[in-house]
């Protein structure tokens, strides 16, 4: 903080030798001083000029606001008392318009209070009239390094934020794409398409961004909804590739897949295996309690699993299956699914899923299989 000293030996043509770290600061700057006091506002702007900065004056805050709206400005000093507004009311202004923007306020009274308010509201810097050319020169150079300096930082930061984050999403594509691969080796077994593994996963995500899932969520069910069939690799062939009804003996062995699948991905503290895992051993859960393998009802079935048992009877209808001599049309699917609203389905879920059917069907479009039938 500059205060009391006198400006009466610091004219605009006295020669000043400043510091190399005002030379540091980038001289094309634009600063706006604001003071109703002419003599005192046409001073500062020589002295800022001299030292080869780009200035203006403005005589209130009204001047100021206009000047904004023309140019743009690194640095505002403005007086605090003033007629018509005062320099506080300018700070907030300023600040809301332009958040970048350094601040210095300039006033003739040494009152602490009014400092820390103007500070607290985002000024960088408070300095006492009257106040000698070189530190008042001083302090601007240091003002406008440390906002360079700052914005620099800040700058860096979001670099290296992009870089983290496209890092990221490489990592985590090349994970999907290893995880979907070996997903699609186990659909060989039951004649399962590698569309339809995506598929899963994308219907999922539709649902869950919809039912408001946070991003890390909404990743990890589109890998764990693909790996709801995992444990049909523990089935035989002569049970799994059936092409007719299941005995009941058969469809005992069938209904294992869930506990194998969780089985399988269990142990893990990863959470995209931990969502797998009630995935694979809750998507044949039905909400009336008369699913499999644990008869769980309601919400004490994992919300991600209720998704899955869902979008897996949807996909599974409108598609080519061993046990089925041929898809249903899409109307004839909601009419079944429709009917276990309530019962095999969560409605509230289920109703979601119904608004999201344009979603759904693009993906069926843009995924399908080739002997799929047409969506309508």
């Amino acid at each position: 903080m500059i205060k009391n000293i006198e400006t009466n030996d610091a004219s605009p043509n006295k020669e000043v030798t400043l510091p190399k770290l005002s030379a540091a600061v980038a001289k094309k700057a634009s600063i706006l001083v604001v003071d109703d006091e002419v003599l005192v506002g046409e001073v500062i702007r020589e002295w800022l000029k001299l030292d080869g900065y780009d200035c203006d004056f403005a005589t209130g805050v009204s001047a100021a606001q206009e000047m904004f709206q023309r140019k743009n400005y690194q640095l505002l000093i403005s007086d605090i008392t003033m007629p018509g507004g005062s320099g506080i009311e300018l700070l907030v202004q300023v600040k809301q318009s332009y958040p970048d923007l350094a601040v210095v306020m300039a006033t003739a009274v040494d009152d602490r209070d009014t400092a820390k308010k103007a500070l607290a509201l985002g000024a960088d810097g408070y300095v006492i009239k009257p106040f000698h050319m070189n530190e008042f020169l001083i302090n601007i150079a240091n003002i406008l390094e440390k906002k360079r300096l700052a914005m620099e930082s800040y700058k860096y930061e979001k670099i290296l934020e992009e870089k983290v984050r496209d890092r990221t999403a490489e990592v985590r594509r090349r994970e999907e794409e290893i995880a979907l691969r070996l997903i699609s080796a186990t659909g060989c077994r039951d004649g399962e398409t590698g569309e339809h593994i995506k598929r899963m996963g994308l219907y999922s995500v539709a649902i869950a961004t919809a039912l408001g899932w946070d991003q890390e969520e909404i990743d990890c069910i589109k890998m764990g909804a693909p790996m709801h069939d995992v444990g049909k690799i523990g089935i035989p062939d002569d049970v799994l590739q059936k092409p007719c009804s299941l005995s009941p003996e058969e469809f005992e062995v069938i209904r294992e897949h869930p506990r194998i699948g969780a089985t399988l991905l269990g142990g893990s503290d990863i959470p995209l295996l931990q969502m797998a895992v009630d995935i694979a051993l809750c998507h044949h859960e039905k909400w009336d309690g008369t699913g499999y393998p644990c008869g769980l009802s309601g919400k004490d079935i994992p919300e991600a699993a209720r998704i899955v048992a869902i979008v897996d009877v949807y996909d599974a209808l409108c598609h080519d299956r061993v046990y089925r001599a041929k898809p249903y049309n899409e109307a004839e699917v909601l009419a079944i699914m429709d009917g276990k609203r309530g019962s095999h389905f969560d409605p509230e879920m289920y109703d979601c899923f119904r608004d999201l059917l344009p979603n759904i069907r693009k993906i069926r479009q843009d995924f399908a299989d080739p002997r799929s039938v047409d969506v309508d």
